[in-house]
């Protein structure tokens, strides 16, 4: 679906929007000519999400609705020519579509309300090219309000994805007309559906009639979501949320939520300081090191801009009839979960509805029998009962019933730390489960989970960030003793959550 935008990620400018709240509570610093590296990773580790990033990131998972005139065309990119009467779902139900997702734990979706066709999944008042001249309810359909009505009914998120990029609009390469137009477009969608979580953009952008490439005013646009739904986090080619830099699933092994973002004048700062403020990152947000010690002491401004995986379950974006055998496997999608939520990223998971407007059997089975592998994986904390130490530790409870109010953490200004924990009895476990106080910042660099073999003490998995949510998998041990050991932190390492599983 969005093979076009990775271009368009690096090329087009990128505004980026920042709230700080206090003194000590900011989405963004700038970096002194004065300042030591120990003072740049006391910055880095004191930076912490705004409310909007926040609730995004405990999601932890999200889900994609591809739907629109490719489905019916069999493309994945349209032309913009399609005959809106192509359009036609025999049974579309969008109860279904949520309810499937929310079933394998998914707790917010995106419908495709314009791809690059620009045919319209709400009755637009700017464009005949919409679902007000199909025969589908003849022409008195809406999808997008039967998504946003089906997720305010069921409990979970509701996010729009609008192309930037029109091959139906007569104007598109006329950057004024064009962006009037898109401005139209996108207050109907943030003025008459409710509550809107997310805004989704990626960079597509092609030549118009007139031969021409328009130039997108996304700052104008990220003012008016913030008017329109402050609570809103706009993604990917947004101030919000990042794109990792795949459509695998797979994320980084390190994964930083706070990253360099040059570019910002101080003044802007000092004039903007408890305000939206916007400006232009500059640089590849797509490499494998983001944020370590080398990368941010480099920097002018570092940002919290937390990143999300993106992956359709299917080899296409759009439903396609001869791809119902190639969806994803429960045992893979169990993987991309590790490898995406597992290193401090959210999971965007694409499934789109077929031809009838459902969510195809084969997509429905797999996704049900993922999500029963992960509820069984975590349904019980093996640490649950154990004898925790922490010598320098403060408040080690909060390691077992932790939250952004109750947590563990260092005493003083220590920022290493051993955590020793006798378990109620010996338990075999495979997965190792940690999370960060991320409201106060992501601090922890390096640590490493041992186990008591016998008399002496083996490593059985180290890694490096841990974030909103680390998960690690290793070979089943049995033992009654483990200890991880923290050897690097920015700060005073947190921790609201350990955790030893079994996978089934």
């Amino acid at each position: 679906m969005k093979k076009n935008y990775k271009y368009g990620l690096l090329l087009l400018p990128l505004v980026f929007s920042t709230l700080t709240y206090a003194q000590k509570k900011q989405n963004y610093v700038t970096i002194n000519l004065t300042d030591s590296e120990q003072d740049i990773v006391r910055k880095a580790g004191g930076l912490t999400p705004s409310d909007r990033q926040l609730r995004w990131q405990e999601l932890e998972l999200t889900g994609f609705l591809h739907f629109g005139m490719n489905t019916f065309t069999n493309r994945e990119w349209g032309d913009g020519k399609e005959d809106p009467k192509l359009f036609n779902p025999s049974g579309l139900d969008a109860g279904q579509w949520v309810r499937t997702c929310k079933e394998a734990g998914i707790k917010q979706v995106i419908i495709t309300a314009k791809h690059h066709d620009g045919f319209c999944l709400w009755p637009s008042k700017y464009t005949a090219h919409s679902v007000k001249n199909s025969p589908w309810k003849n022409g008195k359909g809406d999808v997008v309000k039967e998504v946003a009505d089906a997720c305010h009914a069921q409990g979970i998120g509701f996010g729009v994805y609008l192309s930037p990029w029109d091959r139906n609009n007569a104007d598109y390469g006329d950057t004024e007309k064009y962006n009037a137009y898109f401005l139209n477009q996108l207050t109907e969608l943030l003025s008459n559906y409710g509550r809107v979580d997310e805004v989704w953009f990626d960079g597509a952008n092609g030549e118009g009639p007139n031969g021409k490439k328009p130039v997108y005013q996304f700052d104008v646009w990220y003012s008016l979501i913030r008017k329109l739904q402050p609570g809103a986090v706009i993604a990917v080619m947004g101030p919000d949320v990042r794109w990792v830099g795949t459509e695998s699933g797979y994320g980084r092994l390190t994964e930083w939520s706070t990253v360099p973002m040059n570019g910002l004048p101080n003044e802007n700062i000092a004039e903007n300081s408890q305000k939206d403020i916007t400006f232009a990152p500059k640089g590849d947000m797509t490499g494998d090191d983001l944020g370590s010690r080398k990368i941010i002491n480099k920097a002018k401004t570092l940002v919290w801009y937390p990143s999300e995986t993106d992956v359709s379950i299917r080899p296409g974006w759009f439903y396609h009839e001869t791809e119902d055998l190639k969806v994803k496997s429960p045992e893979k999608l169990t993987d991309i979960y590790y490898s995406s939520v597992g290193r401090n990223s959210v999971l965007l998971l694409n499934i789109p509805p077929d031809k009838r407007g459902l969510i195809n059997e084969h997509d429905q089975k797999n996704l049900k029998d993922w999500g029963n592998i992960i509820a069984k994986t975590f349904k019980t904390n093996l640490a649950k009962g154990a004898k925790i130490i922490s010598l320098n530790g403060v408040n080690t409870s909060a390691l077992l019933h932790g939250g952004s109010k109750n947590y563990w953490t260092t005493k003083g200004q220590d920022t290493a730390a051993v955590i020793e924990m006798t378990l109620a009895k010996p338990q075999t476990f495979d997965v190792l489960l940690l999370k960060e106080n991320i409201t106060i910042g992501q601090r922890i660099e390096k640590f490493e989970l041992e186990y008591l073999n016998g008399k002496s003490w083996s490593s059985l998995t180290e890694g490096t960030t841990v974030g909103a949510k680390r998960l690690i998998r290793f070979k089943p041990v049995t033992t009654q003793k483990v200890r991880l050991k923290i050897t690097g932190s920015r700060l005073n390492p947190t921790l609201t959550a350990l955790g030893l599983y079994k996978q089934p």
